[in-house]
């Protein structure tokens, strides 16, 4: 099959909705105030491992960003699980990713302005 099914796509959209808002209402205490924006998900076919890109405001580097998100994963997993609760049997480990696509816009961005 190529590609996510349409459960997977339905139910990645749902958990980014959700993050979004798990995002909002914790960076202050979370996230020393950083603005971080869930640009994409994907769901494994069997919905167990959801694949979470996040972009971050300022701009961080790896080894920040695992320090910020990583440390926090269980917390963050525990609230998604309060919005998913009724609507998913099992909720999914989560792996996050920093989203560096905005990054590589940009740096076109310039090479094309020279």
């Amino acid at each position: 099959m190529n590609g996510e099914s349409t459960r997977q796509k339905k139910v990645g959209r749902q958990i980014q909705r959700d993050l979004g808002k798990i995002f909002q209402e914790s960076s202050r205490e979370l996230f020393a105030g950083k603005m971080i924006t869930v640009t994409r998900v994907r769901m494994s076919p069997d919905l167990s491992l959801a694949r979470v890109y996040l972009s971050v405001f300022p701009q961080v580097q790896q080894e920040e960003f695992d320090a910020l998100v990583n440390v926090h994963k269980k917390e963050i997993r525990y609230r998604l699980g309060q919005y998913l609760r009724n609507q998913l049997r099992s909720i999914p480990e989560l792996a996050f990713f920093l989203d560096d696509s905005l990054d590589y816009i940009e740096r076109i961005d310039d090479l094309l302005k020279e």
